[in-house]
Formats: structure tokens, sequence, C-alpha cells
């Protein structure tokens, strides 16, 4: 608890207290006037009504005058009447009064008129006794309550005497020490409260100022010297160009590699805004437009070509934020970032060779499979002669080895096309239905041999889309392959075409065993197989497909869900 929030409780109780005792004893002190007045203003005043009365009885027979005086203290008593019975004592005075005017002589009437008053002083007095040991029950009660409350009082104040002082001079003390612990150098000295207090803050403030003098006292400047003369030098024979900068935007370091292909001279760079370098150097300003608008890792897909080592060459930016954590401190603190480009360019010179060799390659099998193709005709062909059964079958499996060296050719001749950049897209109008035709003809035998049905469905009125034809069907038979080959036997693989927003959505449903969700992101990748799978094919299908589709504006996904199938779909 808070000790501002401590006092407040403590001293507000104290206060509150304080109030309830103050009214109470002001109202038993009220209560007390109210009872004395009573007695005074109407018993007393009554008995005084009385002795004046009983004196100017003695001196009627004397005295003319005493009948107008004992009238007059008798009008008195009879607006004065408070007490059960003293209305009944004052009216028999009255009479008798009354009686005595008439014949003042009579002492049997001035006995009367004696024991009357004698009873009416009577009724005062035991109602003055009644009133007093009502104002003493009164007074018992206001001595009890405010003693009460005066006990509850003291031992509220004498618990915050007790412990409030201990409260904070105790970590004052503490504290105190501890910071002369400081003063004389043990910048070890922690402080340790538990308290969720000021000085639980004040305890967490003290021990990081602590962890930094002593993290300051152990370094050593000529360590730090020579761990920065290190990094240094290690950043300056490093082969990729690389620019530091901080949270300021103001260029720290700058190797050797990074001098080269911006032309700039480290004078002029180190120490300077980036965004003034940029303004004189196009390079620079390409390395910092995207960091301009993000403050994430940025690290761009697409290689950059510079002119370096008298050539074009390829890098790959990478920006990396650099975000510390202070001593003594949770939260991270961004302090800069670094620039750093990577030479790709021989990766890029072996994936062209790659690609040349692959397109060479499949153009230079291309002639002898079809030579093997057409022999293969010439033997089928019955002019020539006939085939026992051992021959056909010999003659099938040559077929279908170089139909399926055929097939793998195309694919790579279609990978080296995607490559080397050179997608030539021929889009004119096309008839659907050529498209699937194409497909299902190619596959045809593929269905028969697992009695797979094929089943169809095109949109009504949908016979022409704007598309290249030969990449179309390309992509259609790939799917429509895949489909066939994953299936079970004797199952069904179904393609719908039709139109969706403005474009055509072609898709193959097979009924199969289906893709795992953690192989849906890559299936489109380049050689790659899912595991456990037969290792039928390239692996590059789907890579091209994407590629075809893409080329002509499209978009290809898939859909699968385990052991119950997969449809696979583009819209062009």
């Amino acid at each position: 608890m808070k000790i501002k929030t401590k006092l407040n409780i403590g001293v507000g109780l104290l206060f509150i207290m304080i109030f309830i005792l103050s009214v109470l004893s002001g109202w038993y002190i009220n209560q007390l006037k109210k009872d004395t007045n009573n007695i005074l203003k109407a018993n007393y005043n009554t008995l005084e009504y009385s002795r004046n009365m009983l004196l100017a009885l003695e001196e009627i027979n004397t005295d003319p005058l005493a009948f107008n005086v004992f009238e007059k203290h008798l009008k008195n008593q009879q607006k004065n009447v408070t007490e059960p019975g003293e209305k009944e004592a004052t009216d028999n005075v009255v009479i008798h009064f009354q009686a005595l005017k008439k014949d003042s002589k009579n002492t049997i009437l001035q006995s009367s008129i004696r024991k009357d008053i004698a009873e009416l002083m009577q009724l005062n007095m035991s109602a003055i006794e009644h009133k007093s040991s009502i104002a003493d029950s009164t007074a018992k009660s206001a001595i009890m309550v405010i003693s009460v409350a005066g006990m509850l009082c003291f031992i509220i104040a004498f618990i915050l005497l007790v412990n409030l002082p201990s409260n904070i001079a105790n970590p004052i003390k503490t504290l105190t020490e501890s910071i002369r612990q400081i003063a004389n150098q043990n910048y070890k000295e922690r402080v340790h409260f538990e308290s969720r207090s000021e000085f639980g803050e004040l305890a967490k403030s003290f021990n990081t100022m602590a962890e930094k003098l002593q993290e300051y006292s152990e370094s050593k400047l000529d360590k730090i010297i020579r761990g920065k003369k290190r990094i240094e030098t290690l950043i300056d024979n490093m082969h990729d160009p690389v620019i530091g900068i901080d949270e300021n935007k103001k260029v720290l370091f700058v190797n050797d590699e990074a001098l080269k292909i911006t032309g700039l001279r480290k004078e002029n760079f180190v120490g300077k805004l980036i965004q003034e370098v940029a303004v004189n150097n196009d390079l620079v300003r390409d390395l910092i437009k995207e960091m301009i608008q993000s403050t994430n890792n940025i690290s761009d897909k697409e290689p950059m070509k510079i002119y370096a080592d008298g050539k074009e060459s390829y890098f790959e930016k990478e920006i990396i934020d650099i975000n510390v954590i202070p001593t003594g401190e949770k939260n991270s603190q961004f302090i800069g970032q670094v620039i750093m480009l990577r030479n790709i360019t021989p990766f890029k010179e072996l994936d062209l060779a790659k690609t040349n060799f692959l397109g060479t390659v499949s153009h230079e099998f291309k002639t002898p499979i079809s030579s093997i193709q057409m022999g293969l005709q010439l033997l089928e062909n019955e002019r020539i002669g006939n085939l026992n059964d051992e021959q056909k079958n010999l003659v099938n499996g040559i077929k279908e080895d170089s139909n399926r060296l055929l097939k793998i050719t195309g694919e790579l001749l279609n990978i080296a096309q995607v490559e080397s950049g050179s997608i030539q897209i021929n889009s004119k109008f096309t008839n659907v239905q050529d498209i699937i035709d194409y497909a299902v003809n190619a596959n045809k035998s593929a269905a028969e041999q697992k009695q797979i049905n094929i089943k169809i469905k095109v949109e009504d009125g949908l016979t022409n889309i704007f598309a290249d034809e030969e990449k179309t069907s390309w992509v259609l038979n790939n799917l429509l392959s895949n489909a066939i080959r994953y299936s079970y036997e004797n199952s069904e693989v179904e393609i719908d075409v039709r139109n969706q927003n403005d474009k055509v959505k072609f898709s193959v449903r097979d009924f199969g065993r289906g893709i795992e969700e953690q192989y849906l992101d890559k299936i489109f990748d380049r050689y790659f197989r899912i595991p456990g799978t037969k290792k039928e094919g390239t692996g590059l299908g789907l890579s091209i497909s994407k590629q075809f589709v893409e080329a002509q504006g499209g978009q290809i996904s898939v859909e699968s869900e385990l052991g119950v199938g997969s449809l696979f779909l583009f819209r062009i």
C-alpha cells in the first residue's frame, strides 16, 4: 500500500473519530441542558409561586394588599401547570381562594389552601427528583459513550504513533545507509523493499542506478577501445557492403565495400544524415527508400543491380533494426539500423548457367526422343510386319518411357523459359471446350487404367475466354494428371469451369488422399514433393503452372483436407 494512502486512511479515520466524539459530546451536553432547563423553567417556578402564595396567605389578616399578591402568584401558577395532578391541585387552590376572599377570617379555608399549596409543592418536588434522575442517567450515558469514543481515538492514534513513523523512517534509514555505501564506491549494494509503496519504486530506481554504476565502474576504457577497433576492422574486412546508422538516421560507420559501390569518400559519408547523402547519390537513395517508409526489418526479395567490380553485379538488400535492453530495464530500445548488401552475383551467374544448360539439354533431347517415337510408330505399323506379344510389351514400355521423357523435357524447357524471364504470352479468344478436351484426351489412358470417371461441368453460355491456349491447356492438363495420379481406383475427378467476377475459374477436384495443411503453402514451390508420396515427375509441374497462370494476370490456389481430397483452381 502506498504511504500516502496509509496516511490518508490513518489521519482520516482519526479525524472521523474526533468528529464523532465532538458530535456525541455536544449532543449529550445539549440533552443535559434541556433536562436542567426543564427543571428550572417548570418545577422550580412552581415552588417559587407556592412559597410566595404561602407568605401572602400569612399576611391576609393584617395586610389588605395580600389578596392581590396571592392572586398574582396564583395566576402565574395557572400558566405553569406541567406535571400530572398539578392542574387539579391548582384548581383546588383557586376554589378555596375564591371562598376565602368572601370570608377572610375563615381559618379552615386558610388551612385548606395551605394543604393545596403543600400538595402542589410535593408534586413538583417529586417531579424535580424524577427529572434529576433522568439527567443523571443522561450524564452517565454521556460519560460512557464519550469514554468509548475517546478510547477508540486513543487506540487509533497509538497505532499510528507506533507504526507510521517506523514505516517511513526505517526505509529512509536503510536507503540512507545504501547511499552511503554507494558513495564509498561499493556499487554492489542493493536495496530490497518488498513493499509496493513509493519506497518499493524508489528501491527499483536505486538498484537500476547501482547496476549502471557497477557496470560503468567495472568497464575498462582500453577494453572498450579495443573492442570498438575489433568491430570496425571486422566490418571493414567484410566482402559485403555494410552501412550503420543511429536512431536519428546519422551514419555511424561504413565499410570499404560500401564506399566502393557508392563512389563516396568516408568523410562525406560518416557523421552525415543519410537523407543528406541520398540527395546526391542515387544508389543511397534506392537503399533507404523502403527504410524511410517502415521501421521493421526489411529484406528486398528482388535483387538490386549495381555496377561493381567492373561489371553488373547483383545484391540482396537487408535492413536490420538494432534494439537493445538497457541495464536494469525490461523494454527494448531502438538505437539504429544496419544496411547490408549481400553480393549474390556468383549465384546469379551459376543460376543463369544452369538455366542455359537446362534449355540446351532439353532442346537437344527432343531430337533423339522424336526419332525414338518415329521408330515406335514404324514398329507399330502392321505393313512393316506383325509383332508378337512379347515385342508388343517391349514397344509399349519404350513408348511409355519416351512419353515420360518427353514430358520431363517439356517441363525442363518451360522452367528454363520461366527462369530466364522470357515467357511469351500469346493471348487470344480461345474455345473453353478445346482446352478441356486437350487435357482430357491427354489423360484418358491413365484414367482408364485406374477406372476413374472424369466428370466435366461447364457453365451455360461460357464458350470462349481470352487467354493463351497452349499454356492454359498445359496448366489444366497438369492439374488433371496430378488428380488422376493421386486418386483411388474406381473414383471420380471433377473439372468445373465457370464465370467468377469477370474472370473464368477452372477447378479440378479429386477425392484422393488429400494434402496435409502444413504443406499447402509449399505445394507450388519448385522441386517440392510431399513427403511419403510416390516420386513421379520432376516436381516442377505446379511451379510452372503457377508461373503460366500469373503471367496471364491470374491466380492459382489449392484447398485440401486430409482423407477427403484436393481442389486445385486457377482464375484467368
